[in-house]
């Protein structure tokens, strides 16, 4: 039998199984290489925070007089503070809150600002009302507002949760219900384009209601906007929190957060430099990278530039 026996026919040839649109995402997005590189980045500085101190000897909390005020050594890579505490430990557990912070705050922000988007996208009765109230929370500052609101719920939101995680749900609280107007506007727009596509005609034709075409046909066309605003969310999240701990506002002095470590080594600028550069520089490093990692999921998102 000869091999053209066993070849296949150039109609069998053509057909293959249907590739995810996810792969067709996935080879846009490593062919960007800020974003690759963020990705790098915001791995190594989440695998330091979370798995870190499961093999550090040191707790971010143990006090040694002794071993106050030192530099940077093999037992102590980042120095120890006023109170003999060691920083690395601090760094490590001040980047679980931090991120914690981010990513809880982003998902409020996203979910607020999808659901307002898509509701004032769709239903122009309420369009006007939704927008207008936007419009309201973009024109207020948002760190004054940030800070009334510490300075009135920290009280009463610690003595029913307990200090930290009071804080916690206050912080978190407070950043999500004032970031989620730029989602809400982006995700308007883009609802007003689909919902003139011929298959939300189609659906709303046959008597599809409109709970029903929201969540099938609507929001999922929406997560890609969503996506990269989510990654801009964790970056701007962040750095509230670490003004809020860094204004003293924030978490309690003795939990640490990387904004509260600027705060501490403020003082200590002179002698020991490293205490607030070093804190500094993660926060740098973590905005920095969610924002390349932003960058390249909406070029990977993006379908015009995906097939280049």
């Amino acid at each position: 039998m000869t091999d053209a026996a066993t070849r296949p026919s150039p109609e069998t040839a053509r057909i293959r199984p249907p590739r995810n649109q996810w792969w067709d995402v996935w080879d846009q997005f490593k062919i960007h290489r800020g974003a690759l590189a963020g990705s790098v980045v915001f791995l190594a500085i989440v695998i330091f925070c979370f798995v870190g101190p499961l093999v550090w000897p040191y707790d971010a909390t143990y006090i040694d007089i002794r071993s106050r005020n030192q530099g940077m050594s093999w037992a102590h890579p980042f120095g120890t503070d006023q109170l003999g505490r060691d920083i690395m430990a601090r760094m490590m557990s001040g980047g679980q809150v931090s991120l914690a912070v981010g990513i809880v705050a982003m998902a409020l922000a996203m979910l607020i600002g999808t659901g307002i988007g898509v509701l004032a996208g769709y239903f122009r009765r309420i369009d006007g009302l939704l927008m207008r109230m936007t419009d309201l929370f973009l024109a207020l500052p948002l760190l004054p507002l940030l800070l009334v609101m510490s300075m009135l719920f920290r009280q009463p939101l610690s003595a029913a949760f307990g200090v930290e995680t009071g804080m916690f749900l206050l912080i978190v609280t407070a950043i999500g219900i004032t970031s989620w107007m730029p989602t809400a506007r982006v995700v308007r727009g883009d609802v007003l384009a689909l919902k003139e596509r011929e298959y939300v005609l189609a659906a709303r034709s046959i008597g599809t209601p409109p709970r029903r075409l929201i969540l099938r046909h609507v929001v999922p066309n929406v997560l890609s906007p969503v996506m990269v605003s989510a990654t801009l969310m964790i970056a701007t999240a962040i750095i509230t929190e670490s003004a809020l701990s860094f204004l003293g506002l924030g978490f309690p002095p003795d939990f640490p957060t990387w904004g509260r470590l600027v705060n501490d080594g403020i003082d200590y600028l002179q002698q020991y430099p490293s205490r607030a550069m070093l804190p500094g520089v993660f926060i740098s490093l973590t905005v920095l990278s969610v924002n390349y990692i932003g960058d390249g999921l909406r070029d990977a998102l993006d379908p015009r530039i995906r097939g280049r």
